[in-house]
């Protein structure tokens, strides 16, 4: 089993920063992909950016140019810095790993969510 823990989100106003961080942890598996999803209520659960284990990167065209993922590998670790942050990026963002256990077995794993709220 893999847990993923994530920290970081707040309250900010429009043009300010934040930075969320996201550690997975568990026994005998390798990421495949990690990254961070956002869903406001009501809404479907949107990619806002993922990088795979071979340092492909991708981002939504919202985010491009505002939001970089970065990782560290030997700590499990994903990061999400968030600039030039806009009322629309409001919601709650949740961690996501892709993760091949042990068996050879892929699995995705959520964070709990973390609340970011931009106000203009």
């Amino acid at each position: 089993q893999v847990q993923l823990e994530e920290s970081g989100g707040g309250s900010v106003q429009a043009g300010g920063s934040l930075r969320l961080s996201c550690a997975a942890s568990g026994s005998d598996f390798s990421i495949y992909t990690m990254g961070w999803y956002r869903q406001n209520p009501g809404q479907q659960r949107d990619m806002v950016a993922t990088i795979f284990a071979d340092g492909t990167i991708k981002y939504a065209d919202s985010v491009k140019g505002r939001f970089t993922i970065s990782s560290d590998n030997a700590k499990n670790t994903v990061f999400l810095q968030m600039n030039s942050l806009k009322p629309e990026d409001t919601a709650v963002y949740y961690c996501n790993a892709g993760i091949i256990d042990y068996a050879g077995v892929y699995n995705d794993y959520w964070g709990q969510g973390t609340q970011v709220t931009v106000s203009s």
